[in-house]
């Protein structure tokens, strides 16, 4: 039996409509902002496999400083021990995110990170014995599979078989001009019962890239501040570069009080989660009462192997060659944008750093079930580029180290897809 013909006679895929979908594609190799699969063919990936290989694939720096630390200690249990590369990863990270960030608390996924987020918010109010129960999200938001992380985010076919058993979030439209003030005395009438406003900054990812301005982020943190809300940042997906700074919150001076990561972490070599918070919020949980400790911990919690490749990521992220090349992609999408922006089949073009999204002109609403989807899916793949639509939204999210030759092909298959599809 070849790879598929394996795989389907164990494997359930995530996302997948099992029944129905096409086989998967055999993946053997990477190298780059490339993969081959068994045959041989090439895949340029648009998409940073599912928007976490930052640095390219089979990084050989990465591969070497994993390598080494399987030698030195590949796990020991964090509670109670420490290590040498969790030590130094809280260390470095904490030193380029925002100064309020004093604290590091490890997990194994981005779904994982929210989780710690939304319970430090929870337990910081019940610590204080002034329990608030209600969180603050935007609609359309999606911060992870688990169960806390699905009741913050937009209701959808996702969620629908739990959503009698998810807790109650308020949810609000992102803010622009005209309704920030309106937002904002939502947020004053509620103060007394909110624990925390949880955002994805500046663009909700899984909804279909949608965008907004930082300006409008900035105020409502503001706002939360003023009136005593704590604030979580997701930058699972926007952190390491992809809006075009460090990481999201750079574009905004009002700081959250706990940022949670994952994703490019580790430049998609291994899983691992991590949420920072400030002093103020560590301070809340020091007691006493045993009771007041924050009882949450993985098996995984802060494994050496994947704190060293997320050692070994922040080396080549912190390169000048890296931010060279995240400019040099923002640029680019840019220009294409502005290219084809009127095109009678693009409804919309949307772009934040080296995030472009392009809205297809369906006649219909937008919808994640678009049958239009799977036309473009396979439309690209048969062209040898990864690209995984949210329905009729087609957008790029490459590797950094992406050429230019790469992503011109993926330009004009786009185009080439306007006029055929």
């Amino acid at each position: 039996m070849n790879l598929v013909e394996r795989d389907l006679k164990v494997i359930w895929h995530p996302y997948t409509q099992m029944q129905t979908a096409k086989p998967p594609v055999p993946i053997v190799r990477g190298e780059g902002a490339c993969l081959y699969d068994e045959d041989g063919k090439k895949y340029i990936d648009g998409v940073s496999s599912w928007w976490v290989n930052i640095h390219g694939h089979s990084h050989p720096y990465i591969a070497k400083k994993v390598a080494e630390q399987l030698t030195q200690l590949e796990h020991v249990i964090f509670a109670g021990f420490t290590h040498p590369t969790a030590v130094e990863l809280a260390e470095r990270l904490l030193a380029i995110l925002p100064n309020n960030q004093q604290k590091a608390f490890y997990s194994d996924n981005g779904s994982t990170a929210v989780e710690v987020a939304i319970k430090m918010c929870l337990q910081y109010w019940n610590n204080q014995d002034k329990p608030r129960t209600k969180i603050l999200a935007f609609k359309n938001a999606y911060h992870g599979d688990t169960f806390g992380a699905m009741a913050v985010s937009g209701r959808s076919a996702f969620t629908a078989a739990f959503d009698s058993l998810l807790f109650e979030v308020e949810f609000i439209d992102l803010p622009n001009q005209s309704n920030i003030q309106n937002l904002k005395s939502q947020i004053s009438n509620l103060k007394s019962q909110l624990a925390c406003f949880i955002f994805e900054p500046l663009v909700q990812g899984s909804a279909g890239m949608l965008m907004y301005k930082a300006e409008y982020l900035n105020e409502l943190v503001a706002h939360c501040r003023k009136e005593g809300v704590l604030t979580i940042a997701d930058e699972v997906f926007t952190g390491f570069g992809r809006t075009g700074k460090r990481f999201a919150c750079d574009h905004i001076t009002e700081q959250p009080d706990i940022m949670c990561f994952s994703k490019g972490l580790t430049g998609g070599t291994m899983a691992l989660g991590l949420t920072t918070c400030t002093q103020q919020i560590f301070d809340a949980f020091l007691s006493d009462d045993r009771l007041k400790t924050l009882f949450h911990g993985h098996s995984f919690t802060a494994n050496p192997v994947a704190c060293s490749a997320a050692l070994a990521s922040m080396d080549l992220f912190l390169e000048t060659s890296t931010a060279e090349n995240i400019k040099r992609i923002a640029n680019s999408h840019s220009q294409f944008a502005l290219k084809i922006k009127d095109h009678p089949k693009i409804k919309t073009v949307r772009q934040t750093g080296t995030i472009i999204a392009m809205e297809w002109e369906t006649g219909d609403n937008t919808s994640y079930f678009s049958s239009l989807r799977d036309k473009l899916y396979h439309y690209f793949l048969s062209a040898g580029i990864i690209l995984r639509p949210l329905g009729n939204i087609i957008y790029i999210l490459p590797p950094y180290c992406i050429t230019n030759a790469d992503l011109n092909y993926i330009y004009s298959k786009i185009e080439q897809a306007l006029e055929e599809i």
